[in-house]
């Protein structure tokens, strides 16, 4: 392939700049992916065990859907198949039935807590050339950029 085939045409700085995010978003997807596939997870539903783990009282099932890194349209299912799995519990509060809050189960946290070492080492393993002054200049850039849209 020639030098001119390679170049591809970029509208904008901004357009560049989201494709970039995009390949990316999706290399460092792919690292995650592999170390939670080995426990037959996805990254939706580590993102909810990470959420439930933070708050051991429980959540609505409606919070733990607005504290999500990527939407799901279909929160319910999603914690239908985790119930099921025995992951997390679900109950009706007493004060008001039609609130349903999410709770971590403990074999749900064993999980969680057992993939912190495996997921910082490929977080490491991508992101940790970058030092520790580069990586706080890129939170705060796409931070940055996530103020404009959210």
């Amino acid at each position: 392939m020639t030098e001119s085939a390679k170049v591809q045409r970029v509208g904008s700085p901004e357009e560049a700049a989201f494709l970039d995010l995009l390949r990316t978003a999706d290399m460092l997807t792919r690292g995650a992916i592999g170390v939670l596939k080995a426990e037959d997870l996805s990254l939706t539903q580590y993102n909810v065990l990470r959420i439930l783990r933070g708050a051991p009282q429980g959540l609505p099932c409606g919070e733990i859907a607005s504290r999500m890194i990527t939407r799901d349209p279909d929160v319910t299912r999603l914690l239908d198949r985790m119930e099921k799995r025995g992951l997390i519990s679900r109950a009706r509060e007493s004060r008001d039935r039609r609130v349903v809050v999410a709770r971590i189960t403990p074999e749900g946290l064993k999980l969680v807590d057992r993939l912190d070492e495996p997921v910082q080492k490929i977080h490491r393993k991508q992101l940790g050339h970058l030092g520790k002054g580069q990586l706080r200049a890129l939170a705060g850039l796409l931070a940055a950029a996530r103020a404009r849209v959210e």
